[in-house]
């Protein structure tokens, strides 16, 4: 049974804003790769080669076109669906259903990640043909999510967000479905607010009494939607790196696990790793600590960066304190000097968050 793959890329991504005005959040990069690139190669490496990725119309959607392609920087055959309008995942999921046709296929949500893939999940579906299998995880506060409940091996009951929950079994962002899941979808009214649900869509399949299955997630599953939940995944993919340098070091010291892309120059600077430094980038008389992404392009001097993401050719300068706990965007200058008397500078845009520690 060959299975295709259906990545849901589209939403405004306001949680992330400002970077989101100019980009989408499925390509806001986690140790120096995009968000949607995991979840792409998670569907490679468990034997999907079809994907579908659903885009929103205009900017964020033409920029997954563009970085994504067709596909072939995987081995993978990629197309594209737009889903005008934001009216839930279960309306997402049926956007592509010409691009599914008849196949059974997984559901992907763009802005998970999960550490240890979907191969499992992907083999478990494929053995037992039930009509769903859906993705869970123990979780502290199951009142955030869509919580499932349990009968052995069967899914009995689904509540999006339950003020009093019956399980602890959270609903993760990953689901795999015949392709019967359409007709379902189609028949969906609109929740209270304006969605069609996929919980929704699921509860149908279990009160038409077809099989639905659980598979527990024992590893991390992290929803990259807010700017403190992408600080955590990079600490989370940094503490795997691999140490590589294929940079000029001049003068520098480096300690633990650290990647230092092609092109890349470090001189007078102290890298203690987990940390993770794209290509094209000069460092100079800086100190980078540890869970730190420095992408591509960035100019780093006297200063001082721990437990941040820095986006694609920032320039950081002379600062006073050491800047942590930060996702910093694209071409973001930050700079300081050493005249007295010490004032601020800053012009940002709408959704810009400061915090003076």
């Amino acid at each position: 049974m060959e299975l295709k793959g259906l990545i849901l890329a589209g939403g405004a991504g306001t949680r992330l804003r400002p970077l989101t005005y100019s980009s989408a959040k499925q390509l806001v990069p986690v140790a120096n790769k995009p968000v949607l690139f995991y979840g792409i190669e998670a569907m490679r490496d468990a034997g999907i080669r079809d994907i579908t990725i659903v885009i929103s119309p205009g900017q964020p959607g033409m920029e997954i076109r563009k970085r994504a392609g067709d596909g072939s920087q995987w081995g993978l055959k990629v197309g594209y669906v737009e889903q005008g309008e934001a009216l839930g995942l279960a309306h997402a999921v049926l956007t592509g259903e010409e691009a599914i046709g008849e196949s059974p296929f997984v559901v992907y949500l763009g802005d998970n990640l999960l550490r240890d893939g979907i191969q499992t999940m992907v083999e478990q579906f494929k053995s037992s043909q039930p009509e769903a299998l859906i993705l869970l995880q123990h979780v502290d506060d199951p009142r955030a999510f869509g919580v499932a409940e349990l009968d052995g091996d069967r899914v009995v009951q689904l509540t999006e967000k339950p003020s009093e929950p019956r399980s602890d079994l959270a609903l993760v962002g990953v689901y795999m479905f015949q392709p019967g899941i359409f007709d379902v979808c189609r028949s969906l009214e609109p929740s209270p607010r304006g969605e069609y649900e996929i919980t929704e869509a699921i509860q149908a399949l279990i009160d038409q009494g077809k099989r639905v299955e659980p598979h527990v997630v024992t590893g991390w599953w992290k929803d990259t939607g807010k700017w403190e939940d992408m600080l955590e995944t990079n600490r989370l993919l940094l503490d795997a790196i691999e140490p590589q340098v294929d940079g000029e070091l001049i003068d520098s010291r480096i300690e633990g696990r650290v990647s230092v892309g092609e092109g890349s120059t470090l001189e007078r600077c102290q890298v203690r790793g987990p940390v993770a430094i794209g290509a094209g980038a000069v460092l100079k008389d800086a100190y980078i600590g540890p869970y730190s992404a420095i992408a591509d392009g960035c100019q780093i001097e006297r200063a001082e960066i721990e437990n941040s993401i820095v986006l694609e050719n920032s320039k950081i300068t002379d600062l006073e304190h050491r800047l942590e706990g930060s996702l910093i965007g694209r071409n973001v200058v930050i700079g300081g000097q050493n005249s007295k008397p010490r004032a601020y500078r800053i012009l940002v845009g709408d959704d810009s968050k400061i915090g003076i520690l």
